[in-house]
């Protein structure tokens, strides 16, 4: 069976197994994530890890041109990767920068997160030798004890900062440690903590444009704490970061990852299948052999989990392998060489979710999503040019 679908972006080595990121309906989950927010509420993209595995330009550009207001990322690397596939909008560079990368983000124009006196001190001076005002977002710890100034300490901190001119304050953020639970009491704690340093920046005279504290689960469950803008990473993905969080009707996954059957065997009972003959057949058996294993990102589990196969599930058997998966399809008849089978995403009216992947690798969403692996190609669906 061929891969038939509309893109304009193939990868350059042809393999009979893929991810599929869907960029129009990414555009869509903006859409309807703009037409649920307040108006003048500013949306940041999340864009690390490779926009979790999304593949970073490609879905930059299609945030940006559904009106996100300017992108995240978590390292430097990160951030010279899109500005080197053409993008100009804002990036702010979350969590501490080393000072050897301090030239590197002001010359990539990378707006960095600061909370230590001594990293803002060598940013302001090699700020003054480009002849530049850097921007710059203090980060407020309001208890995920990570990165930032501790909320209870923070003025002191804050001032001096402040006072260097070639650093130009731009925004405060923190992060919330627990937003998109069912129990929100250490989430507004959190919130809590954060507007007392925000009145006491403001009793000061300590001015900024921009204040932020949440991430998806805040944005869909703490409209209280949106302030002036969110940065959101994984709803614009299509994926709901817990199973309470506040659904948006309409919002659909963008990545679905794919296989071709590459082989078929007929087994006969008291057979095994795989490394360690995890599985032994009770009855003939009709196997098939998908092309993806654990060295893509597949859990390596044995005897568990499901495919979808000509929009039926089918289950793996044996022992995922680093390139191979085997899956039962005695009861797919219809099944042939080379027929396309959904390991991630939809297929007729069965889905195989990322939650339901979580649950087979015992983690989460977010690594699910991060967690395939560069050897496997991504075929871009509706990309710009």
């Amino acid at each position: 069976m061929s891969r038939k679908m509309k893109t304009v972006q193939q990868p350059r080595w042809y393999r009979p197994a893929w991810i599929e990121i869907d960029l129009n309906q990414l555009r869509q989950n903006f859409a309807l994530i703009h037409a649920d927010k307040p108006k003048p509420l500013r949306i940041i993209s999340v864009i690390k890890d490779q926009a979790y595995g999304h593949g970073a330009v490609p879905v930059a550009k299609a945030a940006l041109e559904s009106g996100a207001a300017g992108l995240a990322v978590a390292t430097l690397e990160e951030g010279v990767v899109l500005r080197e596939g053409g993008i100009a909008a804002p990036i702010l560079m979350l969590g501490e920068r080393h000072p050897n990368e301090l030239r590197d983000c002001l010359h990539h124009r990378l707006t960095c997160s600061v909370s230590d006196v001594r990293i803002a001190k060598e940013l302001a001076t090699s700020a003054e030798e480009a002849g530049t005002a850097a921007p710059v977002h203090l980060k407020i710890d309001t208890g995920m004890s990570r990165y930032g100034i501790r909320w209870n300490k923070a003025l002191p901190t804050i001032a001096e900062i402040a006072r260097h001119r070639a650093l130009r304050l731009e925004g405060v953020m923190s992060h919330f440690a627990m937003s998109d639970e069912t129990d929100k009491s250490f989430a507004l704690e959190q919130l809590g903590r954060f507007q007392t340093v925000l009145a006491a920046m403001r009793e000061k005279g300590f001015a900024v444009k921009y204040r932020h504290l949440c991430n998806t689960g805040g944005f869909l469950d703490l409209p209280q704490a949106h302030f002036d803008q969110v940065r959101i990473g994984i709803l614009p993905l299509g994926v709901f970061p817990s199973a309470v969080c506040r659904r948006i009707a309409g919002i659909e996954p963008v990545m679905t990852v794919k296989a071709q059957i590459a082989s078929i065997q007929n087994i006969e009972p008291g057979d095994t299948v795989g490394y360690g003959l995890r599985y032994r057949a009770p009855a003939p058996r009709r196997i098939g052999v998908l092309p993806i294993g654990y060295g893509d990102g597949f859990p390596r589990v044995r005897n568990q989990g499901e495919v979808l196969v000509c929009g039926k599930r089918a289950p793996l058997v044996g022992s995922v392998a680093m390139d191979a998966i085997t899956i039962d399809i005695t009861d797919i008849p219809e099944a042939q060489l080379w027929e396309e089978v959904v390991v991630m995403g939809r297929q007729g009216s069965e889905m195989i979710s990322v939650h339901d992947m979580a649950r087979l690798k015992n983690s989460v969403s977010y690594d699910v999503l991060a967690g395939w692996r560069e050897r496997l190609p991504k075929v871009f669906i509706g990309a710009s040019a």
